[in-house]
């Protein structure tokens, strides 16, 4: 008998690299502006030497002729209205932490590129992310909802697509055989190159990346050193060019200060917004959902407002945490404070694992669960936690202690009562009146069933001893009461049906 020959196993090949670039040509400008929008025409300027220059402008600034690079003087006459912002180097370094730790949600491998972008490394998350086209629109329209608004390459090399989206040239290329037509265009400018050695190719009438990838490698190193040549090299994929991945910090705790003070919840919201979309970043790359936020509001001179907020359930979901921080900021009396708040710190807290949700075959019963647990939180943020409480079976005959208030959320093994209970339960039994010994309660009541005795609490002096009933009255409502069975026999009102 012959063995069935066995199919060999193919591993699925992996993914091969690709690179998006994010490259941010107003982040001086665009790290002044996190907290709320900055009235134009406005310009970062910075110094250099004994003059001022320009580093970054608006879109009204350049309406008026201003450039980067334009001196501060020359700026003034032609936008006398202009806003002048002093750059901020420290602004800029916390606002490509903030953008990284955003963009921890489509890779693990993130590259910041000082002082004005990053790379992500997206060939192996791909898939997970929909795709090409789909992870482009995200980080596009996420950035911009950031407050910034990137240049965007893709391409196999990582200098490739920073050259690329440097260039303003907004690529997208994907096999490494179309990388040296697609960056043949790119000035020289864009590479970073000694003044010396951008002089000496200029002088040569090389103005292009084509025109040095055209040149002799051996007679372009001897004449301008080998690092260019690397250079090209790194960027075509010909040279490996490996990069260090920025390590998050372990707890998420961030800092926006605001363009001006801010009495306005609608303001504070919009700056706040921004934090919560770096955080869900940093919970998507952990797995992580929050369970406790704390928004501290900064004020001038003042301590510090802190809004602490805790979850029944863990979450990353930015837009309803955002309600939730709506919802107790407008318990606040911000517009009478003398002092507008200047600064937003946000700290997460009591981190949770969170995996991604599966989705059901049949109902999506946890689609209820999270439109119940949503709503318990909004309570909780308008009427303040302690307002707000679950029910909790307690084994204990006695009607009144066979309950407690608990924490929405916590649950216990569920209690089940000898006999039919009812929904509504008086928090202390109300006599009624009697008519030759019959219980009335809007006519006489009618007496359903067999009594269910009741006798307990001997051992914590909270003993009873009653008969319960369910009764009915003429017009059809339905109670449950009670006759004493020590002393004088009397009758209570314990309970309501619905």
């Amino acid at each position: 008998m012959r063995a069935a020959r066995r199919t060999p196993h193919r591993s699925r090949p992996a993914a091969r690299p690709l690179w998006l670039s994010l490259y941010l040509p107003g982040l001086p400008l665009e790290a002044l502006g996190q907290g709320g929008r900055i009235p134009p025409p406005a310009a970062v300027v910075e110094a250099r030497g004994v003059r001022a220059w320009l580093v970054a402008c608006d879109q009204e600034a350049l309406a008026h002729g201003l450039r980067t690079g334009m001196a501060l003087d020359t700026a003034c006459a032609l936008a006398p209205t202009l806003r002048i912002l002093w750059r901020d180097a420290q602004a800029e370094r916390s606002a490509l932490e903030g953008l990284a730790l955003w963009a921890g949600q489509f890779t693990s491998f993130i590259h910041p590129v000082p002082p004005r972008g990053l790379l992500l490394e997206v060939g192996a998350s791909l898939t997970l992310l929909g795709g090409l086209e789909r992870l482009r629109g995200r980080v596009r329209g996420e950035s911009r909802t950031l407050g910034y608004n990137p240049c965007l390459a893709v391409a196999p090399t990582p200098l490739g697509a920073w050259l690329l989206a440097r260039s303003g040239r907004e690529a997208c290329v994907t096999a490494l055989s179309a990388l040296p037509g697609c960056l043949a265009r790119v000035p020289l400018s864009a590479l970073d190159l000694e003044a010396e050695t951008l002089a000496a190719l200029t002088g040569m009438g090389l103005r292009t990346f084509g025109d040095c990838c055209r040149l002799p490698r051996a007679d372009l190193a001897r004449r301008l050193g080998p690092e260019l040549v690397r250079t090209l090299d790194r960027a075509l994929g010909k040279r490996a060019d490996p990069r260090r991945p920025w390590v998050a910090p372990p707890r998420f705790e961030r800092r926006l200060f605001l363009p001006a003070a801010v009495t306005q919840v609608e303001a504070l919201l919009f700056a706040a917004h921004r934090l919560l979309l770096e955080l869900t970043g940093f919970l998507v790359a952990r797995e992580s959902g929050v369970q406790a936020l704390t928004l501290e509001l900064h004020r001038r001179g003042k301590s510090a407002i802190p809004i602490t907020f805790e979850r029944v359930a863990p979450t990353r979901d930015a837009q309803h945490l955002l309600t939730l921080l709506r919802e107790r900021l407008m318990r606040l009396e911000l517009a009478a404070a003398s002092e507008g708040v200047e600064a937003l710190c946000l700290r997460a807290e009591n981190l949770q694992p969170l995996a991604p949700r599966n989705l059901d075959l049949f109902a999506d019963a946890s689609r209820v669960d999270n439109v119940d647990t949503a709503w318990i939180e909004r309570l909780q943020a308008r009427l303040g936690s302690p307002a707000v409480h679950g029910l909790m079976t307690v084994p204990d005959h006695r009607p009144e202690q066979a309950w407690r208030a608990c924490p929405p959320g916590e649950s216990a093994p569920p209690v089940v009562p000898p006999a039919v209970r009812p929904l509504w339960l008086l928090p202390r039994p109300r006599p009624l009146e009697t008519v030759n010994g019959t219980p009335w309660l809007g006519g006489a009541l009618r007496l359903h069933a067999r009594p269910e005795r009741i006798e307990s609490g001997w051992w914590d002096d909270g003993a009873i001893a009653r008969d319960y009933f369910v009764a009915q009255n003429p017009e059809g409502a339905t109670f449950w009461i009670y006759r004493t069975r020590r002393g004088d026999p009397r009758w209570f009102l314990h309970g309501v049906f619905g």
